[in-house]
């Protein structure tokens, strides 16, 4: 039988990895003609894909879903749906705002926060990690970076969920076009208030810069807040996730292999699993010529648990070497959050370290991923917990 790839189907959305080694093997260059895309499964072809950005197009966005893709990207995206000059002017202008030391300025914040979370999780003893944790502390964190206030918090989180759902038939409700659009003037209203009032935060630095106008600033505020914490958030929930299921690997996490956990955790179930590009010209992999303007989706997911890179790829090993992990991207769009997303899940797993014990559990019968084209993650994670 040949191998069916839809993306869609709720049995490939909670295991796509025998899938995708069937796509390495078989079909190396896949065709959905249902949904309209083309796929590329292994490292080697993920890997140049991603670092040519001539050839395979951001212009239409990173999304596969029909809601999402095309030039309208930018609006919520912002220059993750640009290609240069564009994307070029923009991210020299944000990276000059957000900087490693501005990064690495806000690890004692993270840490608060977090230990804020786990103790109110031991002393409940159960709860959801997904929920209440993982969830939270990213959107905290970006808050704090920004300057939305705490009292603001969950709404936002509430109204930004919209932009990382899917509806593989394109539709999007009214009530969801109504909560991008609110969310749109919240953030302008930030912007409207730095500008008048500055502040020692992130949009108070790029309204300084003067390079990018407020409806740029929005769009930025669109990506970091939205798609850019839920990065993080899936990460989290895999780590926690996947020790649970690896007594061995745990006990070495507890153990004090905390980045180790983070970089298989990336690789293993790699949160951003997909990313669209829009084909600029007529191009050809594995004798098969795809059409310009084509759809073509890059799996990282399949990327990185590709045998020819990583051996016994479906093994999660915190002693394995991760150097060649894509988990990030590569090339001029590779992920400007990706340190903080790696300080923030260090900072946690190592306060979860010395508050839990080891000896966790998750009931699995409650675990519920998320229905996201190109994002895989947990969006219920019910643990229960004892004081380490």
């Amino acid at each position: 039988m040949e191998v069916v790839y839809n993306p869609y189907d709720p049995a490939v959305n909670d295991d796509p990895y025998p899938v995708y080694a069937r796509l390495r093997r078989e079909a190396p260059l896949y065709h959905n003609a249902e949904h309209g895309f083309w796929a590329l499964s292994r490292h080697a072809d993920v890997s140049a894909a991603l670092g040519d950005s001539a050839l395979l197009s951001s212009d239409h966005g990173p999304v596969l879903d029909p809601a999402a893709w095309g030039p309208q990207a930018r609006t919520y995206l912002s220059f993750v749906a640009m290609d240069p000059p564009d994307h070029t002017r923009m991210r020299a202008i944000v990276s000059r705002a957000f900087t490693p030391r501005r990064v690495a300025a806000l690890e004692p914040m993270i840490r608060q926060i977090a230990r804020g979370y786990i103790e109110e999780g031991v002393e409940r003893g159960t709860f959801d990690f997904a929920r209440d944790f993982a969830a939270k502390l990213p959107l905290d964190v970006i808050s704090e970076l920004v300057g939305v206030p705490p009292s603001d918090r969950a709404d936002v989180r509430r109204r930004s969920d919209i932009l990382v759902r899917y509806d593989p038939q394109g539709k999007m409700a009214d009530t969801g076009l109504k909560s991008i659009l609110s969310l749109g003037d919240y953030y302008a209203s930030i912007v409207a208030d730095r500008r008048a009032t500055p502040r020692d935060d992130l949009v108070s630095a790029l309204v300084a810069d003067g390079g990018l106008s407020p409806e740029e600033i929005v769009a930025f505020l669109f990506l970091l807040i939205g798609a850019g914490s839920e990065t993080t958030t899936h990460l989290l929930s895999a780590a926690w996730y996947w020790a649970w299921r690896h007594p061995g690997q745990r006990a070495a996490a507890f153990g004090g292999a905390i980045t180790p956990w983070v970089e298989e955790s990336l690789r293993y179930d790699t949160p951003a699993h997909g990313i669209a590009r829009r084909l600029t010209g007529a191009a050809e992999w594995h004798g098969v010529r795809v059409p310009a303007d084509a759809k073509v989706l890059i799996l990282i997911g399949s990327a990185n648990r590709d045998e020819s890179v990583f051996p016994d790829p479906d093994a999660y090993d915190l002693g394995r070497d991760t150097s060649r992990s894509i988990s990030f991207g590569v090339g001029r769009h590779y992920c400007l959050g990706g340190p903080l997303a790696r300080l923030e899940a260090r900072v946690a797993l190592e306060e979860l370290t010395k508050a839990v014990s080891p000896s966790y559990e998750i009931d699995p019968d409650g675990v519920r991923r998320t229905t996201h084209g190109n994002v895989r993650g947990m969006v219920r994670l019910p643990t229960t917990v004892a004081p380490a």
